[in-house]
């Protein structure tokens, strides 16, 4: 059996992770930020969504941060409801739309219908991938990457941290699919 130092196992994994989730294809996304802050429904200064939200919920929402997998509240939820912006309360996500992907974070095939999330380019880490922002409050939610299930082919890699679960509420509807 080879044995690997402690720090290399630990590089390795990361590098994984951070591969594992780079394959991404061309998609018409938004490159321009500005119109996308000139049009949010919620508006807060830093200094109050840091005295709103819990730590980790800022630190994804605000900083564009990612909860470490298998960690969050939300990546093996199986009860029914919708999932909303953790900063704003926006529907975002319907658990009918939700799939286990074994990444270790909440995925869905697709968002909540009409424009509750936006999509912008991200080249950060050296990759290239699709952010999702919340619509409402621009609040940073994950990644989309084209390796999901049908109908959509997409998956909505989604930070717990980023998400308030509501059971009461009834469900959103996406996309309608053929």
């Amino acid at each position: 059996m080879t044995r690997f130092p402690l720090p290399s196992l630990s590089l390795l994994l990361f590098l994984g992770l951070l591969t594992g989730c780079s394959a991404q294809t061309d998609r018409s996304v938004q490159t321009d930020t500005a119109s996308t802050s000139d049009t949010l429904a919620v508006t807060k200064s830093e200094a109050e969504w840091k005295e709103e939200l819990p730590h980790m919920a800022c630190f994804v929402l605000r900083e564009k941060g990612t909860e470490r997998a298998f960690t969050g509240e939300f990546w093996d939820h199986q009860e029914k409801g919708v999932y909303r912006c953790a900063g704003c309360g926006q529907a975002l996500f319907d658990s009918d739309h939700k799939f286990e992907s074994g990444t270790g974070w909440p995925s869905f095939f697709q968002p909540a219908e009409g424009s509750a999330v936006l999509e912008e380019e991200d080249d950060s880490w050296g990759m290239r991938r699709v952010e999702v922002l919340c619509s409402a409050c621009g609040g940073h939610l994950g990644h989309v990457f084209e390796d999901g299930p049908r109908p959509t082919g997409l998956r909505y890699c989604i930070n717990s941290a980023a998400l308030a679960f509501d059971a009461d509420s009834t469900s959103v509807q996406g996309v309608k699919y053929d």
